[in-house]
């Protein structure tokens, strides 16, 4: 039975007989069982009322109000609970006519291990579980970066790696640039140091005066010691911090604050957003909500505030918004529960601030006509590609493979996956190679496939409606193994060989099933599409081998030695000063460091006679 034509609609007024007017959450279901809309309502049978009421009722209503076949309800004690559930329930089933924020990747923050001596600045991403401290979130990844680069150039302190800064017996580059004081090899005390972590902690909190007055103190009692070159150094200390503030500096605006500008058109949204913490503005940055139907400019607002910042991201004391919202104080409630403080929401502003919002509301506009642009571009080619393959249903999702190493070390294969609105960084992955021969392509083509595609055949993740695989007919036949052996042969399956000399345009496609190859002109959008992808996928598959490569070279081998843990490993550095005078050591040497056996003697002594350093 199909979903357009059922055998009979949903009965709504025996439903409501059975409904309660608390508050609660609903979730309307179709005739496959899936959750097409989630709603949250203060009184619950009124609400659900409402979206059968034949009056007023919007094209997407209509549209939705067809499909309903059953209505779940979950009760609940406040509306503000009701709207925490409404927002975790829209992030699992991502329903086709609630405003969906696609925003998956964790947002980037500066970390600083203060629980060391010597503690470092990095950039961090992902489970804040480490001792030490986290200041952000940051709107992007160069939001962190050029803060520590700037950080860096006030306040030298360390950003390399624990096992690099353990391992150094002379200053690196950055020591020479005068970007690091070179606590690694003693040329400065642990007192000085800390010094400096405390000005960082200071700026990275916004306490910008506060860190001023403390320089300037600083300089001034060294001057009155005769210190010229100390004093001299807070000074240019002082000036490089005024000058990063005056380019962050937001005016009339000392605390925590978003901006959020909306511009809609169609069924595409752009919500900007500017974020100021301690009067300084640390970023912007644009999303693109996924809707399904058409919503006024309130709605999406409303969503994104309760989709964004109900996750785990710090909540400013203001947001300042550019479009009027319908339940302004209860997300103000909830959302000053989930922060532990007071939150403001204000739009119809005066002033620097409605100077603001206008900004942001023109970078919104702006935003969203490049993504209609390159949305229009990027459908057009999906188009083409299907015309050039002959396909007879159009293109709406691809998958793309790569494979990257250094003479067969440190394989590792990506997976990119473009639709018609672009790349789906979300669903790329990388896969590490194990257990193939050194430089076995197809091996390990076949391995990415098998681990990829097992999950697509099990439901958990979309089917693509094209497979490319960047090699040529021995690449495509090993990817045609996996999908036979999966049972998945109705998948199409491409490989994308390199023409003479790798110039593009010149690019052969193989059609997986029987090998056949296939020339498009070099200024076909399908071809510019497959390209696109193709090189994604290279991009994808280099830098992950760089990130493995680079994590095998900092690996130390008394990692791999069974039985020799942590603090044994310290205790050989200790004793013996670094790896390299380890290796020179015979077992009896080693024998004489606590905690080493004979036999745990010998597996050291081995490992660095077998693999040479």
């Amino acid at each position: 039975m199909s979903e357009d034509k059922p055998a009979a609609p949903f009965d709504i007024r025996s439903f409501l007989q059975t409904v309660t007017r608390l508050p609660g959450v609903y979730k309307m279901l179709d005739a496959n069982g899936e959750v097409i809309y989630v709603g949250k309502a203060k009184n619950l049978r009124n609400r659900i009322a409402n979206h059968f009421s034949p009056h007023g009722r919007s094209p997407k209503q209509s549209a939705m109000i067809t499909r309903i076949r059953a209505i779940e309800v979950t009760v609940t004690n406040t509306e503000g609970e009701a709207l925490l559930l409404e927002n975790q329930l829209i992030k699992r089933y991502q329903p086709r006519y609630n405003i969906n924020l696609r925003d998956d990747k964790s947002y980037p923050y500066i970390y600083v291990s203060t629980h060391q001596t010597f503690p470092r600045l990095a950039f961090h991403r992902g489970a804040r579980q480490r001792q030490g401290r986290y200041f952000g979130p940051f709107p992007s990844a160069a939001a962190v970066r050029d803060s520590l680069k700037s950080l860096q150039k006030i306040f030298p302190v360390r950003q390399c790696q624990d096992s690099f800064f353990q391992h150094r017996t002379r200053p690196c580059l950055q020591h020479q640039i005068e970007r690091c004081s070179g606590p690694c090899v003693g040329l400065i005390s642990p007192e000085k140091y800390a010094e400096d972590v405390a000005s960082t902690l200071l700026f990275l909190e916004g306490q910008n005066d506060k860190l001023i007055d403390r320089l300037v103190g600083r300089m001034e009692e060294a001057s009155a010691r005769l210190e010229y070159e100390k004093a001299a150094r807070y000074r240019d200390q002082i000036s490089a911090l005024r000058t990063v503030l005056a380019k962050q500096r937001v005016s009339g605006e000392q605390g925590d604050l978003d901006i959020l500008a909306c511009a809609i058109q169609g069924r595409l949204a752009c919500v900007q957003v500017f974020f100021v913490r301690g009067g300084q503005q640390i970023g912007d940055r644009a999303f693109y909500p996924r809707m399904q139907e058409e919503h006024d400019v309130g709605s999406v607002l409303e969503a994104f505030l309760a989709q964004y910042y109900l996750a785990d991201r710090q909540i400013p004391g203001e947001l300042l918004l550019s479009h009027e919202i319908r339940n302004r104080t209860l997300l103000e409630e909830v959302l000053s529960q989930h922060a532990r403080h007071a939150v403001k929401i204000s739009w119809r502003l005066r002033g620097e601030r409605a100077r603001r919002v206008e900004f942001a509301m023109t970078n919104a506009e702006y935003a969203l006509k490049t993504r209609l642009a390159t949305q229009l571009r990027l459908a057009d080619r999906f188009d083409r590609l299907a015309l050039a393959l002959s396909l007879p249903q159009p293109v709406n999702r691809i998958e793309c493979f790569d494979i990257s190493h250094t003479q067969g070390e440190c394989t590792v294969a990506s997976c990119v996956v473009f639709d018609r609105g672009g790349a789906v960084k979300s669903a790329y992955r990388r896969f590490n190679i194990e257990g193939v021969a050194a430089g076995d392509d197809y091996g390990a083509i076949r391995q990415a496939l098998s681990r990829r595609y097992a999950r697509i055949r099990n439901g958990e993740v979309a089917v693509p409606d094209i497979l490319f695989i960047d090699g040529g007919k021995g690449q495509v036949g090993a990817a045609r193994q996996v999908l036979d052996e999966l049972g998945m042969q109705e998948i199409l399956l491409y490989g994308v060989a390199k023409g003479p000399g790798r110039k593009p345009g010149l690019e052969t496609l193989y059609e997986g099933r029987n090998g056949k190859p296939l020339r498009l002109d070099p200024d076909d959008p399908g071809l510019l599409l497959v390209q696109q992808i193709r090189d994604e996928a290279h991009r994808f598959a280099v830098t992950g081998h760089r990130q493995r490569r680079a994590k095998a070279k900092t690996t130390s081998p008394l990692q791999s030695i069974p039985g020799l843990g942590p603090q044994r490993r310290q205790r050989l550095l200790r004793q013996f000063g670094g790896l390299r005078e380890i290796s020179r050591a015979d077992v009896e040497t080693l024998c004489g460091v606590e905690g080493i056996s004979r036999r745990l003697a010998q597996r050291i002594y081995d490992t660095f006679h077998d693999h040479s350093l």
